[in-house]
């Protein structure tokens, strides 16, 4: 369902709470992300403005020949929510502990539109039980399979 993922997202955070974002996109940076280019690692969401912006997100052109020679692919991107959204996601911002991270992009009908979520960074330790439980999990995949 989702075109690209951010896959540290969920491992490097505990996420409390999700929105639903649109986009502002040009034409090139859709039809990019439509071929599954483009990364989220690193992306991170801020609100300036009273607006909010996907900060961090690597989008490049779909053909390097037809953009412009001035486009960046890690410019700021505003982010489509309503009042009451951004300001739950100024209000955590402004919490110790608590970011606004991009989970994952993707097409709703014929709009882009980015899931954001409200989180806390995870300690060292959960991060291993994460890991070991993925590792059980796998294990227990593969005897299953070659039984």
């Amino acid at each position: 369902m989702s075109m690209i993922d951010n896959p540290r997202a969920r491992f490097d955070y505990e996420i409390l709470e999700e929105f639903e974002a649109g986009l502002e996109l040009f034409g090139y940076e859709a039809r990019s992300l439509r071929a599954k280019q483009g990364s989220l690692r690193g992306a991170r969401v801020v609100v300036r403005g009273g607006e909010a912006f996907l900060v961090g997100a690597t989008i490049p052109a779909w053909q390097q020949a037809n953009t412009p020679k001035s486009y960046d692919p890690e410019r700021p991107r505003r982010l489509l929510l309503n009042k009451k959204e951004i300001a739950r996601i100024a209000a955590a911002e402004d919490q110790d502990g608590l970011t606004a991270v991009p989970i994952s992009l993707y097409n709703r009908n014929r709009y882009m539109k980015l899931s954001v979520g409200i989180a806390r960074g995870k300690k060292k330790a959960d991060k291993r039980v994460a890991i070991a439980k993925r590792e059980t999990e796998r294990s227990i995949r593969r005897t299953l399979k070659t039984e």
